[in-house]
């Protein structure tokens, strides 16, 4: 049975696809006969616009009814007049409340603080991953850059102190990819990740986006037929059915269209695919 936050997910995934695959990722362009594989070089990045947690807090607030608005405000009240050894208990409490929220950024801030108090190779990653989702959730063109630059530096603290893991490795590949000029720097690290480990699930789901984003549906169909080999969410088949209906492939696109539909029993992941299967028999 799918949890809340399973079924947020589920339900945005369309939107989440269409937020990758329009992402303005930088040198990340389809390949021709001369380049081959390889993404180009791009020109250096804009400078990125930095956000605190008071900014994203409010920014994120606004989602919120009054109850739950209330409950982080009075947890942010404590905080203010708290002591030194209350702050973290408070931070961790407030982190997992805007967790279960589904507002990775705030999260991600206070994980961050956490990290800072208490630092080891666990707390710099759990900021690095809630950074990534931070970024990869945010509609706000100007936030996404700062957010990736966050995500990169708790990933270099967390290698810092146990260095080239996976976990690591993947999380630094994604944001090169996604927030920075020289997007092959993160490729090359989530195909180390793939070598040694060529069920990754992380990496292979990653390098699957990717390849769509650059045009190489047919990569994109191996890296995603890794990932449901070990785990058929329907995430996967729907990136897996999207890389199909590119390469008109139909008869597969819409076999994988209503895996999506039959895992995701969510309301408006099934009108999705039911339109897409009715467009696609035609």
């Amino acid at each position: 049975m799918l949890n809340k936050k399973q079924v947020l997910v589920v339900g945005s995934a369309v939107i989440l696809m269409g937020f990758m695959l329009s992402m303005d990722i930088q040198g990340l362009v389809k390949p021709n006969a001369e380049s081959g594989n390889a993404p180009v070089a791009s020109q250096a990045a804009a400078p990125v616009k930095t956000y605190s947690l008071e900014d994203v807090s409010e920014i994120s607030k606004q989602t919120l009814t009054a109850n739950l608005n209330k409950q982080v405000s009075d947890l942010e009240g404590e905080l203010k007049s708290a002591s030194e050894n209350e702050k973290v208990e408070l931070q961790r409490k407030l982190a997992q409340q805007w967790d279960d929220l589904n507002q990775a950024a705030p999260a991600a801030f206070y994980y961050e603080l956490i990290a800072q108090k208490e630092p080891g190779y666990t707390p710099w990653l759990k900021a690095g991953d809630k950074f990534t989702d931070a970024y990869q959730q945010t509609l706000d063109t100007l936030m996404q850059p700062a957010l990736v630059q966050k995500a990169i530096q708790a990933y270099k603290e967390a290698d810092k102190l146990q260095p080239n893991t996976p976990e690591v490795k993947t999380g630094l590949g994604i944001a090169y990819v996604t927030g920075t000029p020289n997007p092959m720097q993160g490729i090359q690290l989530l195909l180390e990740v793939v070598k040694n480990d060529p069920k990754n699930l992380k990496a292979n789901l990653n390098l699957g986006l990717f390849s769509m984003k650059s045009g190489q549906y047919e990569k994109a169909v191996e890296r995603f037929k890794t990932v449901i080999e070990q785990a058929p969410t329907a995430e996967a088949w729907f990136y897996l059915a999207s890389s199909y209906e590119n390469m008109g492939m139909k008869s597969d696109a819409i076999g994988a269209y209503l895996k999506t539909k039959e895992i995701a029993a969510d309301p408006n992941m099934s009108q999705f695919v039911d339109r897409k299967v009715n467009e696609l028999s035609n």
